[in-house]
C-alpha cells in the first residue's frame, strides 16, 4: 500500500499552509477566509528519505450555512478512508473547540494512526496552552507551526515511522499531463468525475466552485496520464476577490505544467473572447490544444449544426483554427471518451520525430510547385528543412535570403506540414535559416 498522509481538520486550522511546507511548492490556495479548500488536493513530499503522498483537505463543518458543506465532508471522508496516516489538525490559539470534539469522533471511526498537529504555537506560552487537546483522547499532541515550521521535524518523525513500504520519488514524472480548462460553469469539473467515474471535484450550479487546480492520475486506451481540473478563466475586470485572482493564476499554472489543453466551450454561449483567449496562451506556451464544445445537449440541430458551429469557431480562431473539435454532453457522457482520445492523439502529435528525409522528400516538390514570391527581382531558395529538437514542434527552412519570405508563403508551409504530418491540435513554430 502506497504512504498516503491525510490532513485534516476543521477550517482556517491552517492545513494548506503545512501542506504547501511539505510539498515545497505554493499549490494549495491559502486565505483567511474559512472553507478554501473544497476538493482534495495531492502533493509529494520526502521526509528523512521517505517518500509519500499528502492529501490537503477542506475544513470539515457541519449545522453551517455553507452551499458546500456536505460536499467537503464526503471529501473528507474519502481522503480519510485513502490514508495510511491521518494528521489531526487543531489551532493553539484558539484552543479545543466542540467542532474539533466532533470531528475526533469520526476520525477515531478509522482505525488508522492519528497525529494530533496544534498548529500556530509560534511562542513558548501558546504551545503549553496545547496540552489541552489531549482531552480528545489520542496519545501524542505535536505543538507545530505551519507558517514557520518550527516543531513539524518532529511529527514528521513519527508519521514516517508509521509507513511499512518506501514510495519512489514522484510517481508522476515523465507521464503526459492534460490540463481542462474554459470559463466558469462550462462543465469542467462534471466532466472529469465523469471519466473517473467518482466525485473526485465538488459540483455545484454556482460558478466558481473549483478554486484550485486539481490533478487526478487517470488509464485509458492503454496510456496513463493526469488529468489536471482547474478553476474558470474569466476576465481579469471581473475578477472580484484574492480568492479568484489566486484561483485564476492557479488554472494558468495549470495550462503551463501541461503537455495538452482540453478547452471546454459552453455550446450555448458559443466561443467567446475568453476562450479565443486561453487558446492563444495554449498556442504561445507551445501546449497541445483541442476545443471541447459541452452542453451539445441543449442545442436545436439540423443536418449541420457541428459543420456551421466548427466553420464559426474557426472563423473567429483564424490562424488559432488548427484545434481539432469534439462535440460533447458531459451530462449524457456522450462523445466524452473521444474527447480524452483525441487529447491524447494530440500528445502523441506533438512528441513525434519526422526523420528530415521524409520532411524533404515530402516538402521540397511542394516547394518547387509554388516557390517563395521573388523580392525585388531576387529569387528566394529553400533547399533543405528539418525538425529542430525543441519541446514546441519547430522545423527550420534553410535557404539563400531568409528575410525576403513573408508571413503568407509561411503559412503556406505550416498548411503543408499539417497537410502531411499528424499535426492535429500541435502548435508549429517555423524558422528560416541562411544556408
Amino acid at each position: 500500500m502506497a504512504n498516503i498522509v491525510a490532513i485534516v481538520g476543521r477550517p482556517n486550522v491552517g492545513k494548506s499552509t503545512f501542506f504547501n511546507r511539505l510539498v515545497e511548492k505554493r499549490t494549495a490556495i491559502m486565505d483567511n477566509e474559512s472553507g478554501v479548500t473544497r476538493d482534495r488536493q495531492y502533493g509529494y513530499a520526502e521526509w528523512i528519505g521517505k517518500h509519500f503522498t499528502v492529501i490537503d483537505t477542506g475544513g470539515y463543518v457541519s449545522g453551517s450555512d455553507d452551499v458546500f458543506e456536505g460536499a467537503i465532508r464526503d471529501q473528507v471522508k474519502l481522503a480519510l478512508g485513502e490514508a495510511s496516516a491521518i494528521i489531526f489538525m487543531v489551532d493553539s490559539k484558539d484552543g479545543l473547540t466542540d467542532l474539533d470534539k466532533e470531528f475526533a469522533k469520526v476520525v477515531r471511526q478509522i482505525n488508522k494512526p492519528v497525529f494530533v498537529a496544534a498548529n500556530k504555537a509560534d511562542t513558548t506560552e501558546i504551545s503549553y496552552n496545547s496540552a489541552e487537546f489531549y482531552g480528545l483522547g489520542f496519545d501524542e499532541v505535536f505543538p507545530i507551526s505551519s507558517a514557520n515550521g518550527s516543531g513539524t521535524g518532529e511529527l514528521l518523525d513519527e508519521v514516517v515511522k508509521t509507513f511499512e513500504t518506501d514510495d519512489i520519488e514522484n510517481p508522476e514524472e515523465g507521464i503526459p499531463r492534460i490540463a481542462i480548462l474554459g470559463r466558469p460553469n462550462a462543465g469542467k469539473s462534471s466532466f472529469v468525475n465523469a471519466l473517473l467515474g467518482e466525485d473526485r471535484t465538488i459540483v455545484t450550479d454556482e460558478a466558481g466552485t473549483t478554486r484550485d487546480a486539481i490533478n487526478a492520475r487517470y488509464k485509458m486506451f492503454g496510456k496513463d496520464f493526469i488529468l489536471t481540473d482547474t478553476a474558470g478563466i474569466r476576465k481579469k475586470a471581473k475578477v472580484k476577490n484574492d480568492l479568484e485572482f489566486y484561483s485564476v493564476l492557479r488554472s494558468l499554472q495549470a495550462l503551463q505544467d501541461s503537455d495538452v489543453c482540453i478547452v471546454l466551450v459552453d455550446a450555448s454561449r458559443g466561443l467567446e473572447a475568453q476562450d479565443v483567449n486561453i487558446i492563444a496562451l495554449a498556442d504561445k506556451y507551445g501546449k497541445g490544444v483541442m476545443i471541447m464544445v459541452n452542453k451539445w445537449d441543449l442545442i436545436e440541430k439540423d443536418t449541420n449544426s457541428a459543420e456551421k458551429f466548427r466553420k464559426e469557431m474557426q472563423q473567429k480562431l483564424g490562424p488559432l483554427g488548427y484545434a481539432p473539435v469534439v462535440f460533447t454532453s458531459v451530462l449524457n457522457k456522450q462523445r466524452i471518451f473521444k474527447a480524452i482520445e483525441t487529447a491524447v492523439q494530440i500528445y502523441e502529435n506533438k512528441e513525434q520525430k519526422i526523420s528530415t528525409s521524409k520532411l524533404n522528400d515530402i516538402l521540397l516538390p511542394e516547394i518547387e510547385r509554388y516557390p517563395p514570391p521573388a523580392i525585388k527581382g531576387k529569387y528566394i531558395k529553400i533547399k533543405y528543412v528539418t525538425q529542430l529538437p525543441t519541446k514546441t514542434v519547430s522545423f527550420a527552412f534553410f535557404c539563400n535570403l531568409p528575410q525576403y519570405i513573408k508571413a503568407p508563403y509561411q503559412r503556406f508551409l505550416e498548411n503543408k506540414l499539417r497537410g502531411h504530418f499528424d499535426l492535429d491540435g500541435v502548435p508549429i513554430r517555423i524558422f528560416f535559416r541562411k544556408k
